[in-house]
């Protein structure tokens, strides 16, 4: 019987043949954190009496950052002595989101990837096994190089076609939440292929892979292909290109088949993210903020299209615009291709690289009753700061058209 993906790259990371519902113990490629769930891992390190991280360790400053008060720049301050003291390598306020720099800079195809943050596995698309964990586990991933977790079946995604005119692949992976549910793939591993992928940029892969977890999903993956290599490249990475892909006699515990011309754009209403509906439901919803960016729809893919569509023109006066790139990397591409410029000239705020108002934070809680429209990848309760207000998801695209007219609105009308 073959493998899927993640069955060959679990296999290889625990030294023999797995199978789906074994629970083995594997070896890490990379581990993190970020300053939300660092301090415990940290906490945890040391109670464990470990005295130095034993696989390639990240610490990322990204949910508050800068850190907008004297608690948080605490623990910002334990992360840094952290790192001062052992050999983790910290990306500090300003350079971005873990998941955008873990992309750009360290993920492989075949990588065993785990991090104290639930989108994780986002790293999924460059064909990693990338997942989130408690931060106790990334403490022992850290200090031993390897974890332990049970092996996910594996449903297969197939994509067919072409996503027509205005979508985008925020549409494709909100579509499929609604259909399966919040739920709906619980400890599993969701295999994407078929020919609709090849025509998905990797920006646009790693926007699927970011929102596995919101099917309940252990890791989101990609077979690689030249998309993949192309992405390496540009990110001066081609040596760590291999192929990955699964077994053509691999067994599947379920297969999905979507036709991408068929999809329309996509809005989850609030509160929860597997609430979507087509955009023709969503038109005229009345909303006080809109917010492009984080780890889901913060690449310079995304941010160019936002850019076309605000370009020449102003946000709506009575509505809030707020962006963010998701690295710095993603932040000098925007200023050198003048996109800055164009958001700044719609009136819109532009803010450091980071997750912002996602994560409610800080730079951008909502008033009570006020509606969020935002390209995260949550809209549960209080997930912006606020849990009298409400937060709906969708792509860039409509994003940017709704922040021009102050409702949601079709952003294929904008485009023509």
């Amino acid at each position: 019987m073959g493998k899927t993906i993640v069955e060959k790259i679990l296999s290889q990371h625990a030294g023999k043949d797995v199978f789906p519902g074994e629970i083995i113990v594997s070896n890490v490629d990379l581990a993190f954190v970020q300053d939300g769930t660092g301090p415990l891992t940290v906490d945890q390190f040391n109670y464990l009496n470990f005295k130095d991280v034993e696989s390639k360790s990240l610490v990322f400053i990204d949910h508050a950052s800068p850190s907008p008060r004297k608690e948080l720049s605490n623990t910002h301050s334990k992360l840094r002595n952290f790192c001062k003291k052992t050999s983790a390598n910290i990306y500090d306020i300003g350079e971005g989101i873990s998941h955008q720099i873990v992309a750009e800079k360290y993920a492989k195809p075949g990588d065993v990837i785990v991090g104290a943050d639930s989108h994780t596995c986002t790293a999924g698309a460059l064909g990693a096994f990338a997942t989130g964990m408690g931060s106790t586990d990334i403490a022992l991933a850290y200090g031993l190089g390897k974890v332990w977790l049970k092996v996910p079946g594996t449903f297969k995604i197939i994509l067919k076609g072409k996503l027509p005119f205005g979508v985008y692949a925020k549409d494709i992976i909100l579509f499929l939440i609604g259909m399966i549910g919040a739920d709906g793939a619980t400890y599993k591993a969701l295999e994407f292929s078929g020919d609709g992928i090849k025509n998905l940029s990797m920006e646009s892969r790693l926007t699927i892979s970011n929102m596995a977890v919101e099917a309940g999903a252990k890791v989101g993956i990609f077979p690689t292909d030249e998309k993949t290599k192309e992405y390496l490249k540009i990110n001066s990475r081609e040596k760590d290109y291999k192929e990955i892909r699964a077994d053509d006699d691999a067994n599947y515990e379920k297969i999905i088949e979507i036709d991408l011309s068929n999809i329309e754009p996509q809005v989850a209403f609030p509160h929860t993210v597997d609430n979507t509906r087509n955009i023709t439901e969503a038109v005229g919803v009345k909303i006080d903020q809109v917010y492009i960016g984080t780890c889901t729809n913060g690449r310079i893919e995304d941010l160019r299209v936002a850019a076309s569509i605000l370009k020449g023109r102003k946000k709506a006066s009575d509505i809030r615009l707020i962006i963010a790139p998701a690295s710095k990397e993603v932040y000098l591409q925007a200023l050198k291709e003048g996109l800055i410029n164009i958001f700044l000239e719609a009136d819109a705020t532009v803010l450091p690289p980071g997750c912002g108002p996602c994560v409610g934070v800080h730079a951008g809680v909502p008033a009570d009753g006020e509606k969020v429209l935002s390209t995260q990848n949550r809209n549960f309760h209080g997930r912006a700061g606020n849990p009298n207000s409400e937060i709906y998801l969708s792509s860039p695209a409509v994003a940017a058209a709704s922040a021009i007219t102050g409702y949601i609105t079709d952003p294929r009308e904008v485009l023509k």
